[in-house]
C-alpha cells in the first residue's frame, strides 16, 4: 500500500494554528446526525483508524465519515463523506484504563486520493521514539514533544501508562489535544512522510503542566490491524529516533529502575591426579583471567584446570523514545 508523499497539503486543539488547506489529507470527521464527536485517520482507500472509546456500540447506524473538509461548517469544496459498514473495536480495549483504545472503522465504498484526501503512514512495530523536544470550526494543528513513557508515567502515577500508549505534551502546559479531538492522529514527519504515532485517547484536563495527552501507540498494532484488512494493507512505515533517550534516567517513587546489562561468571575446575604424590594447585576462579598452577613436588601429578565463563545478558527494556516534531490536526 502506499501511503502519503510529501504533504499535499482539532475540534478543540489548545494552542494550535489554523492549518492550511491540503495540511492534513488524511484526517477525517466522525459524525452523527450532522454533529462531529471524534477524529480519525484515513489510513487506506476504505478503511479508518480512530478510538474505540469514541464508540459505545459496534452498530454503525447514523454515522459519517466526513474527509477533506478544512471547516466542519459552510462549503467544503473538497469534501466527500461514507458511510461506515462495519465498526472494529480491538479485543482488548478496556474502557476503564484506556489501555488498546484503538478502532477501525470499514467505508462504505473507496475514496478516491487527491490533493485534500490521502492516507497517512502508519508507524511499524519496530519504531523507537525518543523523548526530546519537537512535534475552533477550522481545522488546526499543534506541535508538541513526545513525553517517554517513563517520564508519563511518573506524571499520571505509576502503572497507569502501558507500554500500548505514547505520551505528548509541553511540561509547562499551554498545548495539547482536547474533548472532540478523540481518535485523531498524531504526526511525525521522517525523510518526508508523515507517520502516525499515536491515536488521541486521553488526558486530564486539556494542556495542563505536567499531565501531557496520551495517545494509543500505533505501533504496537501492526499485526492486528493487518489481521484486520485483509486486502488493500495500509502502509507501515519504521520511525527512528537519534540521539540518546533521557527518558531512561526519569525515576520517581514506585517506578522501577531501568534493567542493565549484568555479566555473569560461573568457575567450573576440574582436577585428575595420577599419582598418590600431593601436590598444591593455586587457582584463580573468578571472572578475572585464572593464573597458572603451581605445583610443590616433583611432576607426578597431571593437573587440569578448566575454566569455562557464561556471560548472561538480561535485555535492556526499549523505552519509547520521545520525537521532534510531533502534530496532530484536529477540527
Amino acid at each position: 500500500a502506499v501511503c502519503n508523499a510529501e504533504s499535499l497539503q482539532l475540534l478543540q486543539i489548545v494552542g494550535g494554528q489554523a492549518a492550511p488547506d491540503g495540511s492534513w489529507p488524511w484526517q477525517v470527521s466522525l459524525q452523527r446526525s450532522g454533529s462531529h464527536f471524534c477524529g480519525g485517520s484515513l489510513i487506506n482507500s476504505q478503511w479508518v483508524l480512530t478510538a474505540a472509546h469514541c464508540f459505545q456500540t459496534s452498530t454503525p447506524t447514523g454515522l459519517t465519515v466526513n474527509l477533506g473538509r478544512q471547516s466542519l461548517q459552510g462549503s467544503n469544496p473538497n469534501a466527500e463523506s461514507r458511510t461506515v459498514t462495519q465498526i472494529i473495536n480491538h479485543p482488548n480495549y478496556n474502557s476503564v484504563t484506556f489501555d488498546n483504545d484503538i478502532c477501525l472503522l470499514q467505508l462504505s465504498s473507496p475514496v478516491t486520493f487527491n490533493n485534500y484526501i490521502s492516507p497517512v503512514c502508519l508507524a511499524a512495530s519496530d519504531s523507537i521514539f525518543y523523548m526530546s523536544l519537537p512535534s475552533p470550526q477550522n481545522l488546526m494543528e499543534v506541535e508538541v514533544p513526545v513525553v517517554g513513557n517513563r517520564k508519563c508515567n511518573c506524571n499520571y502515577g505509576v502503572g497507569r501508562i502501558t507500554d500500548n500508549m505514547i505520551c505528548a505534551g509541553l511540561s509547562e502546559g499551554g498545548k495539547d489535544s482536547c474533548q472532540g479531538d478523540s481518535g485523531g492522529p498524531m504526526v511525525i514527519k521522517q525523510n518526508g512522510r508523515w507517520i502516525q504515532a499515536g491515536v488521541v485517547s486521553f488526558g486530564t484536563g486539556c494542556a495542563r503542566p505536567n499531565l501531557p495527552g496520551v495517545y494509543a501507540r500505533v505501533s504496537q498494532y501492526q499485526t492486528w490491524i493487518n489481521s484486520q484488512i485483509s486486502s488493500n494493507q495500509p502502509g507501515f512505515m519504521t520511525f527512528t529516533s537519534t540521539g540518546t533517550n533521557i527518558d531512561l534516567s526519569v525515576s520517581c517513587t514506585g517506578l522501577l529502575p531501568v534493567p542493565t546489562t549484568t555479566p555473569t561468571t560461573m568457575t567450573t575446575t576440574s582436577t585428575t591426579t595420577t599419582s598418590t604424590t600431593t601436590t598444591s594447585t593455586n587457582t584463580t576462579t573468578s571472572s578475572e583471567k585464572a593464573t597458572s598452577p603451581t605445583t610443590t613436588t616433583p611432576t607426578t601429578t597431571i593437573t587440569t584446570t578448566t575454566t569455562t565463563t557464561t556471560t548472561t545478558t538480561t535485555p535492556t527494556t526499549t523505552l519509547p523514545p520521545t520525537t521532534p516534531q510531533c502534530e496532530f490536526p484536529s477540527y
